[in-house]
């Protein structure tokens, strides 16, 4: 009777494969500690940074998109919500680095995950944006 192989969810390393030793790895603040986490879990790290970048290119389309046209709005307010805009992509952006640092960092030394505050900032500046383009624009 032949026997099979279980499935697994990884691919077995040949052994003629070196692994990529963890100081030629950057940022060495995140790499140099802890053991390799499941890669599941360091992509799915990975889909979150990407989302954050996602998010802070589109509010930095949509403060470009404020400043460059002529809305029914005075010069002042539409300055303002694409400075507020912009601070955000930039929060956004700083977001998804140090986010991804802490939260790999985490994984590799099997603590538990870092939490995010700085979504609740992201939320009230925006909705800050929209109020000053909404109400004190269609004055």
């Amino acid at each position: 009777m032949a026997t099979t192989r279980p499935l697994t969810w990884c691919c077995p390393v040949s052994s003629s494969v070196s692994s990529v030793s963890s100081s030629k790895r950057r940022p060495l603040w995140v790499y140099d500690h802890g053991d390799e986490p499941d890669p599941r879990f360091s992509l799915a790290n990975e889909r979150t940074f990407l989302a954050w970048i996602r998010t802070a290119l589109a509010l930095l389309a949509g403060a470009a998109a404020v400043h460059a046209f002529d809305l029914d709005v005075s010069d002042t307010v539409a300055a303002w919500s694409s400075g507020l805009l912009s601070a955000s992509g930039l929060l956004c952006a700083l977001q998804a680095w140090f986010g991804w640092m802490r939260t790999e960092r985490a994984l590799r030394e099997g603590q538990a995950l870092p939490s995010n505050g700085v979504g609740a900032v992201l939320a009230a500046v925006v909705a800050s944006a929209a109020i000053i383009l909404l109400i004190i624009g269609s004055r």
